[in-house]
């Protein structure tokens, strides 16, 4: 067996570990392959009789690649979401603020979507809000256990400064409401949930008489294909646009806390796109929505998805 054969073989030995790592890292599968076969591409151009502890250095190489991945996903423009709730409501209102170019579906790979089961929706919409740091903090220590001296020297920071980012990211990550608000969530629970189900439904009278009729939907620039804020308000145009949003959409919707209220996000394959927050009556009618699509808005939002 030649050098290249071991080397090879024993990168084999090693490279579901750094799928999972790295898909826990970037949330993707197409991303995580890509890492994995440049973490290869590092190892055959490195000195490897130099290297005491493979799977160690690969482990780092493949996080340092994926760090690099996630700070330039965060400077990359994003693509309109397209076909969001508050464009919808324009179109179907007659206000024809929806431009006709829309973006094409986010779809993903069935292997993706079963993995993002595998790892748990809810962490993947959660660790999708953490800053880079925080994840690669986060994803390292608590879910492989790497030493925060070696995590620090993935990052560039001191043990202290990185152990700082890891507490964060967890607090983040392990959020949930207070016991004195468990009531309020649960009365908030019940009417986001007929909420979601009537717009999946087409139901339209359902919808209305979920809604306050002065309700005021708000969707910021990034949550709207013309790229600029719309305001939509009445109980009928608000859930005419919910229904015209689509079942395709409002069926990979799902429940969360969203600052520690009930909300709805949609985040196919845990990739966080957009996020509902509702302001909801004593009486049980929703009285204000607002649509964050915007990224920066959406990293300083605190998830927890709602298992059904």
């Amino acid at each position: 067996m030649t050098d290249n054969d071991w080397l090879a073989s024993a990168f084999e030995q090693h490279r579901e570990h750094l799928r999972a790592v790295a898909y826990r890292l970037l949330g993707s599968m197409s991303d995580a392959d890509d890492a994995v076969q440049d973490t290869w591409l590092r190892l055959t151009s490195a000195d490897a009789s130099e290297v005491e502890n493979l799977g160690g250095w690969l482990t780092t190489a493949v996080a340092r690649v994926s760090l690099n991945m996630l700070r330039s996903r965060r400077h990359r423009p994003e693509r309109p979401v397209g076909d969001s709730w508050p464009a919808s409501a324009e179109a179907s209102a007659g206000d024809g603020a929806a431009g006709p170019g829309a973006a094409a579906p986010l779809g993903d790979p069935e292997s993706e979507a079963v993995l993002a089961d595998s790892v748990g929706l809810a962490l993947l919409v959660v660790l999708d809000t953490l800053t880079p740091a925080e994840r690669l903090a986060f994803v390292l220590h608590d879910m492989f256990a790497m030493p925060f001296t070696e995590v620090a020297d993935v990052l560039g920071r001191t043990p202290e400064a990185t152990r700082q980012l890891a507490s964060r990211a967890r607090r983040r990550v392990r959020g949930a409401p207070s016991p004195d608000h468990a009531a309020d969530i649960v009365r908030q629970r019940e009417v986001a949930t007929a909420f979601l189900a009537a717009a999946r439904g087409g139901d339209m009278s359902a919808l209305v008489a979920l809604l306050d009729s002065d309700v005021t939907l708000t969707g910021d620039a990034a949550a709207v294909p013309a790229g600029r804020p719309a305001v939509v308000h009445g109980a009928e145009r608000v859930a005419a646009g919910a229904i015209a949003a689509g079942t395709a959409r409002t069926e990979e919707s799902r429940l969360a806390l969203v600052d520690g209220a009930v909300g709805i996000v949609y985040a196919p394959a845990g990739h966080l796109r957009i996020v509902l927050t509702m302001k909801i009556s004593d009486a049980g009618r929703i009285t204000a929505i607002d649509v964050i699509a915007d990224p920066d808005r959406l990293g300083r939002l605190h998830l927890a998805v709602l298992p059904d």
